[in-house]
């Protein structure tokens, strides 16, 4: 079992914890939408984009609705007493976004639109990738306790968000993979550090 799965086994005995965790999620699903939201070009806004953004605002939605499953109140908004690692986790994809917007900058030489549009597309793929996964043992964390609590359609949706992202990727620039591999490591170490803050508010073992 890794460190993952070991703080998510620990959140979900917990219906305070727990709430405190779906809060979160909330509000990195609502970051992701509202940086989707301001990507958004008034004259080259896709049917794909449009979608992506209403469904992260979907899940920031969902997440929030689910807390009302858990014996706990309170949760109206994002206050920090009502989430984990609040500063980290406002503050995650923005970092993600930066690293990214330097690494093409630096690297490839992009600018304006280009360097904007290959942001919001290595940032998302990078955040697709996590999604699958961290839905996935959190899903699984769900089950072993038969809890109320479920995340299978965002996970469906987050799997299909990967594909179109994969779809729009090819034709934007030949190198995208060597893109995404950068991109994926540094959201693997802005993970790791998110985890690490996130992990010292949950008594693990205790």
């Amino acid at each position: 079992m890794n460190d993952l799965e070991i703080v998510l086994n620990e959140i979900v005995a917990d219906d305070l914890m727990h709430a405190r965790w779906l809060n979160t999620l909330s509000l990195m699903e609502n970051c992701g939408a509202k940086k989707i939201a301001a990507f958004e070009d008034h004259e080259r806004t896709t049917l794909t984009i449009l979608k992506h953004a209403a469904e992260e605002f979907r899940h920031a939605y969902y997440l929030k609705k689910q807390i009302a499953k858990l014996d706990v109140t309170g949760f109206d908004d994002y206050a920090p007493a009502y989430l984990l690692a609040p500063i980290a986790s406002a503050n995650y994809l923005r970092k993600l976004d930066v690293e990214v917007c330097r690494f093409l900058k630096n690297e490839y030489e992009f600018t304006g639109s280009k360097l904007y549009y290959g942001a919001y597309l290595l940032v998302t793929y990078a955040i697709e990738v996590r999604a699958d996964s961290l839905y996935g043992a959190y899903q699984q964390a769900l089950d072993s306790i038969n809890s109320r609590v479920n995340v299978k359609s965002i996970i469906a949706e987050e799997e299909g968000h990967l594909q179109e992202m994969h779809d729009m990727l090819v034709p934007f620039d030949p190198r995208w993979k060597t893109m995404c591999e950068t991109a994926c490591q540094f959201e693997y170490r802005l993970f790791d550090e998110w985890l690490s803050i996130l992990s010292k508010e949950v008594p693990v073992g205790q």
